[in-house]
């Protein structure tokens, strides 16, 4: 390979624009080198060093065969500020789920942007977008859209058993709030199985912080008998404030469901023991349900509640005579 195009191509971390080089080579000299399979086009006018490029999936494009970081520069040399990371590659961007090197990777810009679909890249045509705050943020140094029009637009391409954990997430991380991401839904209307994502959003904004909760939202802590629990309550005890899973006011009993990823840790069990304890100083009960029980024994979770519910009522004194 051309030695000033070997620097250049160092300079850049494996990548260049057609642009970039013929500042500095005649064109033959790029041709040349990716005749020779030094060079590959990964998109148009961007080419990388074939070093860079994964030995597997051979049939998958080019700019797949990147590392994620290396081919969303590449994706931005390309666009040239045209559009900006959206969807699943968005969700990536703002921690929220690794999106795997052989996906696609999405963007989203403004209907005039003259952007077309490539492979490996997938361009979603977006009218009134603009391409700067507060629709578009900067992260990891990549224009991204807002993260509530990121966890609406990624929703119907997940599947089915991965699209509550990112907002979940993004809730408890407090990225945003269940009321903004609502906001952004309402302007999506047709969005596949929308039902479902308005559903979780009300369960948000009850309060449930995670699958487990929801589920015992739903299915086991409501009905006849059970008290208007303050989800994910605040209680500060001396210096220390803790969040209640569940947590009935007038009975001071507080209801926490153990994930199955918890059972059996003694580092985890030794932290619950203390921070009961701790409860137990302000006459609050904790009683905890584990994951396996919630799931698989609802019924027997919910009589078991109402009776302990039952016992730490105050009783109605009884008439004089």
């Amino acid at each position: 390979m051309n030695t000033v195009l070997r620097e250049l191509l160092a300079r850049s971390g494996g990548l260049v624009t057609r642009a970039d080089v013929e500042q500095v080579v005649p064109r033959w000299v790029l041709q040349k080198a990716c005749r020779a399979g030094g060079l590959v086009r990964v998109l148009p006018g961007v080419f990388a060093s074939a070093q860079l490029l994964v030995a597997r999936p051979r049939d998958a494009p080019a700019l797949n065969r990147l590392d994620p970081s290396v081919a969303r520069r590449a994706v931005c040399a390309w666009a040239r500020g045209r559009a900006a990371f959206s969807h699943l590659t968005a969700l990536d961007l703002w921690g929220l789920r690794q999106q795997a090197s052989a996906d696609l990777l999405h963007l989203s810009a403004p209907n005039d942007s003259g952007l077309r679909g490539q492979p490996g890249a997938r361009v979603h045509r977006r009218r009134h977008l603009t391409l700067q705050p507060p629709q578009v943020v900067v992260r990891q140094g990549h224009p991204v859209t807002r993260i509530e029009q990121t966890l609406v637009d990624a929703w119907p391409l997940l599947p089915p058993a991965e699209q509550r954990a990112p907002i979940i997430k993004a809730v408890n991380d407090r990225l945003t709030t269940p009321a903004r991401v609502a906001s952004a839904l309402r302007d999506a209307s047709k969005l596949p199985d929308r039902a479902a994502l308005h559903t979780l959003l009300i369960r948000l904004a009850d309060g449930c912080r995670s699958p487990l909760e929801i589920w015992g939202h739903d299915h086991v802590f409501i009905g006849p008998g059970m008290p208007a629990f303050q989800r994910q309550g605040r209680i500060t005890i001396g210096r220390r404030t803790l969040y209640l899973d569940l947590f009935a006011e007038q009975e001071r009993v507080n209801i926490e469901l153990d994930g199955a990823t918890t059972h059996g840790d003694p580092r985890q069990r030794e932290i619950d023991l203390r921070r009961d304890a701790l409860l137990a100083t302000a006459g609050i009960l904790v009683v905890r349900f584990a994951h396996r029980r919630l799931i698989h024994e609802p019924d027997d979770v919910r009589r078991e509640t109402l009776a302990i519910l039952a016992t730490r009522r105050p009783s109605t004194p009884r008439p004089c005579r």
